[in-house]
């Protein structure tokens, strides 16, 4: 079975500019998931997409391939999808299981790569793997549409006054890996597919940078997780 590892990290970032070279506890923060893809045991190849030259500068330095995706696929509102085609359209290797791994959830080990490929090594059947982290009371429970008058509407009446011990366990995806059968991607075009498995991840290790406050707490996590701590 071959793997292909796929670093997607867009140049422009509004919210957090040039987030996937910033530097976070001494590296840039796309270089945590270079470094821990290339030492998986079941990834094949490990390559970064982006439109980005001062990315690609960064990505040399880590020894690691890169392709330099088009244009009509390095904007803001560029799914996903369109950016994993081209590069599959335009390698000349052919791959079996697509694993993409966000710069911007830097913190998984080897162990969770390795154990999400395993899944489909077991499962002939199962077309994608998702990883996500159990929420607590970050809960829809504890969630409410607000109208105009600041009247507010629970999204489950029904579980609005349950406590949080009695509440059955919900998961978020937490966007540090995304795996995918490739043939069922080139079928679907879709990186989520219908056969799907969640592969749990614990909360202590969530972090997934979309803001400043976000790059703030991300380093502060990473320097526990270098430590064992998380």
């Amino acid at each position: 079975m071959k793997v292909l590892g796929l670093i997607p990290a867009r140049g422009g970032s509004k919210g957090v500019p040039k987030k996937n070279i910033r530097i976070v506890d001494g590296q840039p923060l796309i270089g945590y998931s270079i470094e821990i893809a290339k030492k998986s045991k079941l990834i094949s190849d490990v390559i970064v997409s982006t439109d980005s030259d001062e990315i690609i500068e960064v990505v040399k330095k880590y020894e690691c391939d890169f392709y330099k995706r088009s244009d009509v696929n390095a904007q803001d509102e560029t799914p996903i999808e369109p950016v994993v085609f081209e590069l599959l359209e335009n390698l000349q290797t052919k791959y079996d299981i697509l694993v993409l791994l966000q710069p911007t959830a830097p913190i998984r080990e080897i162990s969770d790569i390795d154990n999400v490929i395993q899944m489909f090594i077991e499962d002939n059947d199962l077309d994608t793997v998702v990883s996500v982290v159990e929420l607590e009371d970050i809960h829809p429970a504890r969630m409410y549409t607000i109208n105009d008058d600041l009247e507010m509407t629970p999204l489950n009446p029904s579980l609005e006054r349950k406590r949080r011990q009695d509440l059955d366990p919900v998961y978020l995806r937490n966007g540090a890996i995304y795996a995918t059968r490739i043939s069922t991607f080139l079928k679907t075009k879709k990186l989520i597919n219908d056969s799907k498995k969640a592969y749990v991840m614990p909360e202590s290790k969530w972090a997934n940078v979309d803001t400043e406050r976000d790059l703030l707490i991300t380093e502060l996590l990473i320097k526990e997780w270098k430590k064992g701590k998380l």
